[in-house]
Order: C-alpha cells, then sequence, then structure tokens
C-alpha cells in the first residue's frame, strides 16, 4: 500500500480536519473519526489550520516529501524485512510548544500495520529521512515481536524507542538526532537507570507512572525514558556489536541482562 498522496487530501481538506479523520477511519477498527482525531492529535499531528495554510503544503510538495518517504520505504523494507503499510503525511502541530522544543517540529505515530509522519515547513529531507527511520523501525519491531503492544512493559516501549532511534543513527549520523538524545551524559544515565527506571520497568506501558516515567512528568527529568532507552540500546552494542536489522527481534530484557 505505501505511501498515501495525503497531499491530495490536504489540498481540499486542510481547513476541516474532520473530514480527513473520516477519511482514515477505514484503517481504523471500530474506531470513530472523532477518537482517531484525538489519538493522532495527542501524537502531534495539527489540530487546528494556520494561517498561511497554503504555503505550507505547497512547501511540503515543493520538497517532495512524499516522495522521499516512498523512496526510503522502499529500501528499508527489503533492508529489514519490514512490513507493506500504509504511511500517511500530515503537518504536525505547530502550536505544541514541546513537540518544537524535544521534537525539532517533527514527530510519528506507528503500528503494525500503518504509520504516520508529521512533520512541520521547517523539517529538512534528512530530518523527514530520519524521522521516517525511526518510525518504521517501530513497526518492523512490532511485527515481529511475539508479545502484544498491548502487554508491553515501561522496559518494552524505551527500548522500543532506543533501537528506533538508534537505527537513525546508525544510518545517518548525529546530525538528525532527536534532541533528548543529548540530554544527559552516560554517567547521569547510569545513575537514571538503576535509581529509577530499573525498580519501574516492569510497569504496565499505559500506567500512569510509567506513562510519566517515558516523558519525564511531574517531578522525573526530562524525556527521561527515552534517554534511558536509548542509553541502554548503545551499551548493548557497545558490547555486542550488532546492527540495526539485528536487534528488531532481540527481547527487552537481553538489555537489561547486558547492563
Amino acid at each position: 500500500m505505501s505511501v498515501i498522496r495525503t497531499d491530495k487530501w490536504l489540498e481540499k481538506s486542510y481547513n476541516t480536519p474532520e473530514l480527513i479523520f473520516k477519511k482514515l477511519s477505514p484503517y481504523f477498527d471500530h474506531l470513530y473519526p472523532k477518537v482517531i482525531a484525538n489519538l493522532l492529535i495527542q501524537n502531534g499531528m495539527y489540530q487546528k489550520p494556520e494561517p498561511e495554510s497554503e504555503d505550507l503544503l505547497k512547501k511540503l510538495q515543493h520538497n517532495k516529501i512524499w516522495g522521499i518517504v516512498k523512496q526510503e520505504e522502499r529500501y528499508l523494507k527489503q533492508e529489514w524485512e519490514g512490513p507493506n503499510l500504509p504511511i500517511f503525511i500530515f503537518p504536525s502541530n505547530s502550536y505544541n510548544r514541546k513537540i518544537r522544543e524535544h521534537y525539532n517540529g517533527r514527530t510519528g505515530l506507528a503500528f503494525q500495520d500503518k504509520l504516520f509522519l508529521f512533520i512541520s515547513t521547517k523539517t529538512t529531507k534528512e530530518e523527514v529521512k530520519a524521522l521516517f527511520t525511526h518510525e518504521y523501525h517501530h513497526a518492523c519491531r512490532l511485527l515481529h515481536d511475539q508479545k502484544n503492544d498491548e502487554d508491553y512493559s515501561l522496559l518494552d516501549v524505551i527500548i522500543l524507542e532506543g533501537l528506533a532511534e538508534n537505527a537513525v543513527y546508525e544510518r545517518f549520523g548525529r546530525e538528525p538526532l532527536a534532541p533528548w538524545t543529548s540530554y544527559y551524559s552516560d554517567s547521569e544515565l547510569e545513575d537514571l537507570w538503576y535509581k529509577v527506571i530499573l525498580p519501574n520497568k516492569d510497569l504496565p506501558k499505559t500506567s500512569r507512572k510509567a506513562i510519566q516515567l517515558l516523558y519525564g512528568k511531574s517531578n522525573y527529568p526530562n524525556m527521561i525514558g527515552y534517554c534511558v532507552g536509548y542509553y541502554l540500546v548503545k551499551q548493548y552494542i557497545r558490547k555486542n556489536g550488532r546492527l540495526s536489522r539485528d536487534l528488531i527481534r532481540i527481547p527487552s530484557e537481553e538489555f537489561v541482562l547486558d547492563n
């Protein structure tokens, strides 16, 4: 199914996003458009039209974003034995401060059977490639993991995120990495792992505390879960010398045992 030409959807319905959510209904089993809207908006999709919406779409088309993602999908599908799934590209929420500061205006959402990319006019072509690499790695791991996504623990989620961002580093180096990858030193991350994350690693991913730890909400350090997950993956690779394609099927628990 590959890349869906959502630019055509946006040409007709950018100013009425409820029509876009309605078009997405067939890709979500038993979910109403309003529920789909809440899910996507919570994960970074634009919520309301911007004043210069026409320029936004024209710039995305001029940068050939849909073509770039299609090329990347073709390459990674072969490299990682990945799934053939629908890929949707939409503007990100420019009013969301967290997306601007922690994700550099770009974010995404991956399922086992579909993938979403949310980008801004400031997103470079390299950043688009990096974002797709991150999210498609999620889809590959979710596909090959014997554990159901609903049964994921905090540990499963932080390793999922760490592996995906490591795949970005492996392909493109440090430049397009998410800002959170440099928030803390290795010694700080080791301390955070043993003192904060390890005692809570088996929490269900949907529990309130797991979400707080993942993103660094409440009184926890900013993006602590993401950062520790990336640290654990990097430590594993230093000891075992594996590549991203070799890590997709490795259980989360193995990253703990090697640290």
